[in-house]
């Protein structure tokens, strides 16, 4: 049983790791690929989405791979 509680934060452990890379990108460059209109907004507004991009990173990795194949 506690090799598998391991394996489960491992994985998870990894998911956000590569959410919290992805939240910085998204920070900095990836929030002006899905909308226009962020370029307008202050900092502190993109710093607001920041936790949400750590948790739903494949979900807006997908939305920007998508925007930019259009």
């Amino acid at each position: 049983m506690e090799i598998v509680i391991d394996v489960i934060l491992s994985v998870l452990g990894l998911y956000f790791g590569i959410g919290l890379l992805f939240g910085i990108y998204f920070f900095f460059k990836g929030a002006f690929k899905l909308d226009e209109l962020i370029i307008e907004s202050k900092w502190t507004v993109r710093l607001l989405l920041v936790p949400g991009a750590i948790g739903l990173w494949p979900i807006l990795l997908l939305k920007i791979i998508n925007k930019l194949r259009t």
